[in-house]
């Protein structure tokens, strides 16, 4: 408590004025020094000239301190902006000291100003030591003081870069927490004995467990402004019994005046958990590919519709046409819209499933560009209402599709998912549908329809990482359904590439993908997370099992059997070339099963059982239904 009330009595005594005060003091002693050192460190100087002089010394360097306003730094913050702010005055006193000795010497105004010219040099060197040197004297015991030594926590920083910098520098400038930084890790190989601020750069293979405990490490700075880095995750996993928090700083723009404030440090991002470098593209033809293009997004509220959107409306469009049939969330994105500065876009609130709807909205903007990213995706909703599924992940396509071959729309992107891939869930097999559809579409209009498969979004509304960030921040367990359940996963800002890639690369008939990587295992990724929380596993956060839900999967697949990959121009997108069905009879029987839908449902699934040969229910009260269509012969011809 006395330190922390020294502290404060400190902080309240370095006002400004008090600060100028203390350095014409510091500048009158420091010119009494300069004669000492100029006589050899004798008084064999005249005092009387000494003091008629002090008053010219103390004017100008006055007149310096104000110019500058190098008074107005906060003490205990200085940093190299205010020793060169020092500096300049420094320098402004030595040129004002050396044209008033000269001149005087000119017109022989007063003896007060016969001043040796290497005195004044030694008095301007002097003055810079002493006056930088007290603020950063002042700036270290204010540090020593403000805190209780056991309450700062001790922590690395991993980097050592200019964001490395930063990030020191606003932790050590952090006026609500003291952290003590014992060292900063480097990626690579490092000189031995290299420091930063004083402090020793050591490797990750230093990080031990005993190291952690020796030096009481409790949090990790993670000082690289957007970059992946699996070896951190590697890291933390070698380190199971240490409470570590890993934290990123913002980007630079995010940085205020070329700083960064301690504020400004967020927690790690959770797409690092993704187990892959994020998949970057720049291919300069899809700005070629929309200029001038009306383009329309279904499902322009969603997490990737409003991404969508958010990357369109900086395009060179003719217009952009948002729909969707959530009033508030749709509102929300013309907000952002609006905020932004953008206006050539259109919000209309609709729903796919009317067909009178869309006629009006095509015969009026008439798009050129679909990107349907409107969509039923919860498993466990869509395996209790199959009837809701096929309306809109069906039927809501069909109309879609229908209206854009009527108003000859150059192209035409699903939003399809990796659980049409072997569906073992109404939700998969409905998008198995609407894949099939537009397949059989693609064979009798100009319109190029084209699919993109997506593994599970990162960020996206309902999404696992979401569930489980909820469950850690109300500290209660996380609920896993399954211990060996793995996922592909990708990020919002994947996802949203691959359909603009798939736009400008599409001939029609197409299903695009990306190369995901391995899958994860979700088990890893609840401990990651928890971990990554700066909780522990299983004594802070636990994972309880609930069992699979209906029509989930143990492991997802990007592939169905009969299908294989053509390589693309980027390494990591893929096309799938899939097995030919017997258009004629796939198109009739989904049409069918649209109308059925709305007069019958008590046979629908079986219907789509037999239409997809490879829909096998699991864990599922349509499970009885796959013995019963087993024997129907597929109507599909293998690729």
């Amino acid at each position: 408590m006395l330190k922390g009330y020294c502290a404060c009595y400190l902080q309240k005594l370095a006002s400004p004025w008090l600060v100028l005060s203390l350095d014409l003091t510091l500048v009158a002693i420091t010119f009494f020094v300069a004669h000492l050192i100029q006589f050899n460190f004798t008084l064999n100087f005249d005092i009387n000239l000494f003091f008629k002089t002090i008053p010219f010394i103390l004017i100008i360097s006055c007149i310096s301190f104000l110019s500058t306003r190098s008074f107005k730094c906060v003490i205990r913050y200085t940093g190299l902006k205010d020793v060169i702010t020092l500096f300049k005055a420094v320098i402004l006193i030595l040129a004002i000291s050396i044209i008033g000795v000269f001149l005087n010497r000119v017109i022989n105004f007063t003896a007060s100003l016969s001043i040796p010219p290497a005195l004044i040099i030694i008095h301007a060197l002097l003055n810079l030591v002493v006056l930088s040197s007290y603020r950063l004297f002042f700036k270290t015991i204010y540090g020593h003081l403000k805190d209780k030594p056991l309450l700062a926590k001790h922590i690395l920083i991993y980097g050592i870069g200019d964001s490395a910098l930063k990030v020191y520098n606003a932790l050590k400038n952090n006026t609500e927490q003291h952290f003590s930084i014992e060292a900063f890790i480097a990626d690579g190989v490092v000189k031995k004995g290299l420091k930063i601020e004083g402090l020793p750069v050591i490797t990750k293979d230093k990080i031990t467990s005993h190291f952690i405990l020796k030096k009481s490490i409790t949090e990790i700075f993670v000082a690289h402004s957007n970059r992946y880095n699996s070896e951190l995750l590697k890291l933390a996993d070698n380190l199971p019994y240490v409470n570590i928090k890993n934290y990123r700083t913002p980007f630079k723009k995010a940085w205020v005046n070329t700083e960064i404030v301690a504020q400004q440090v967020k927690p790690i991002q959770i797409e690092d958990v993704l187990g892959r470098p994020p998949i970057e593209i720049d291919n300069p033809k899809i700005l070629d590919e929309f200029k001038d293009q009306i383009v329309l997004v279904t499902g322009a509220a969603g997490s990737i519709g409003s991404e969508l959107v958010n990357r369109l409306s900086n395009f060179d469009l003719k217009h952009l046409i948002l729909i969707d049939q959530a009033e508030s969330p749709l509102y929300n994105v013309q907000q952002l819209l609006y905020n932004n500065g953008k206006k050539n876009f259109t919000v209309i609130v609709a729903d796919i499933r009317d067909a009178k709807g869309l006629d009006d909205i095509f015969s009026s903007h008439k798009p050129t560009i679909i990107f349907h990213a409107a969509a039923y995706k919860h498993v466990g909703l869509m395996e209790k209402s199959p009837y809701e599924a096929i309306k809109i992940n069906v039927n809501g396509t069909k109309l879609l599709a229908n209206a854009a071959i009527r108003y000859q729309v150059k192209k035409f992107v699903l939003v399809s998912t990796d659980k049409a891939v072997n569906p073992t869930s109404v939700m998969g097999a409905t998008k198995r549908m609407a894949e099939m559809y537009i397949s059989c579409l693609q064979k009798v209009s100009a319109t190029k329809f084209i699919t993109t498969r997506f593994g599970n979004v990162l960020g996206s509304n309902g999404s696992v990482f979401q569930l489980f960030q909820k469950q850690i921040v109300r500290g209660s367990h996380i609920t896993l359904t399954h211990p060996e359940i793995t996922r592909y996963f990708m990020t919002i800002s994947e996802a949203s590439q691959l359909m603009f890639e798939a736009a400008t690369m599409g001939k029609g008939g197409e299903i695009f993908l990306f190369d995901m990587g391995a899958s994860v295992k979700i088990f890893d990724l609840a401990k990651k997370m928890i971990k990554l929380s700066g909780l522990r596993y299983p004594e802070d956060i636990d994972i309880n099992i609930i069992g699979l839900r209906p029509g989930e999967k143990l492991f997802e697949e990007v592939l169905a059997n009969e299908e294989n990959t053509i390589a693309t121009y980027h390494k990591k997108i893929l096309i799938s070339k899939t097995r030919r069905l017997d258009y004629n009879h796939v198109k009739q029987e989904i049409e069918d099963i649209c109308t059925a839908n709305i007069l019958n449902r008590g046979d629908i699934v079986q219907r789509m059982k037999a239409l997809i040969p490879e829909y096998k229910s699991n864990n599922s009260q349509f499970e009885k239904y796959d013995k019963k269509v087993a024997e129907l012969k597929p109507k599909a011809i293998d690729y």
